[in-house]
């Protein structure tokens, strides 16, 4: 079994109203990128042994903070080996999700998967976010690029006519946070430290960082006619 009892139990207490199935495709999940990571480089070599702690466990963090509605379309920018979309994709599976990256055997793994544990509303594709066009509720990401290069490309997708209050980008983000958003001017609406839901030093100085919509068009906006 791939989540012991310890890991089952810090997924049913952050999210307890998961089902045995979406902890099954949870554990699943687990299963597909460790057999994949023996193959090509999903995610580091040396986190397959914490892949729950470091991977799953933070992606399930965003999914306890983003209030999404049934229909609210994600974009994950930069999705890499699935985080946090198939994560977020399990515990949403009323919402819609588009996971992109550029590098293609990346994408191949992620469309497998998302095939694989029967997630119809989460599609995979080889794109950078500067060529999309779709527009979608909510953008996350998780250590893609620098934060304010990452929120200029989601301020170009992210809906002007949402109907969820809360549309915005939800960036998992780790290290000297204060220093961050006082130097890129801009504030974020809400900052959920991961140490706050999980036990552990890894933890710690992680965090869910929530930009309101507007700000980050407002901020983006800025930053290109300041060029």
């Amino acid at each position: 079994m791939v989540l012991d009892q310890n890991n089952v139990h810090q997924i049913q207490r952050l999210i307890p109203r998961l089902s045995e199935e979406q902890i099954y495709q949870l554990e699943r999940f687990t299963e597909h990128i460790q057999v994949w990571n023996e193959k090509i480089n999903v995610i580091s070599r040396k986190d397959m042994d914490h892949i729950t702690e470091h991977h799953i466990l933070p992606s399930l963090v965003l999914a306890k903070v983003i209030p999404l509605q049934p229909g609210n379309h994600v974009l994950d920018i930069g999705t890499g080996g699935g985080f946090p979309g198939i994560p977020l994709g399990i515990v949403f599976p009323k919402a819609r999700f588009c996971l992109i990256d550029s590098i293609g055997k990346k994408v191949g793994i992620v469309s497998e998967a998302a095939k694989t544990l029967d997630l119809s509303h989460v599609r995979a594709k080889q794109i950078r976010a500067e060529s999309l066009k779709e527009s979608f509720d909510f953008v996350t990401g998780r250590a893609v690029t620098a934060l304010p290069t990452f929120l200029e490309w989601a301020a170009m997708r992210l809906s002007k006519t949402s109907k969820n209050p809360d549309s915005g980008v939800f960036y998992l983000k780790g290290g000297a946070l204060e220093e961050a958003l006082t130097t890129e001017e801009i504030e974020p609406k809400q900052v959920y430290p991961l140490s706050d839901y999980l036990d552990g030093d890894f933890y710690k100085e992680k965090y869910v960082i929530h930009f309101a919509a507007r700000d980050v068009r407002r901020f983006a906006h800025k930053r290109r006619t300041a060029r």
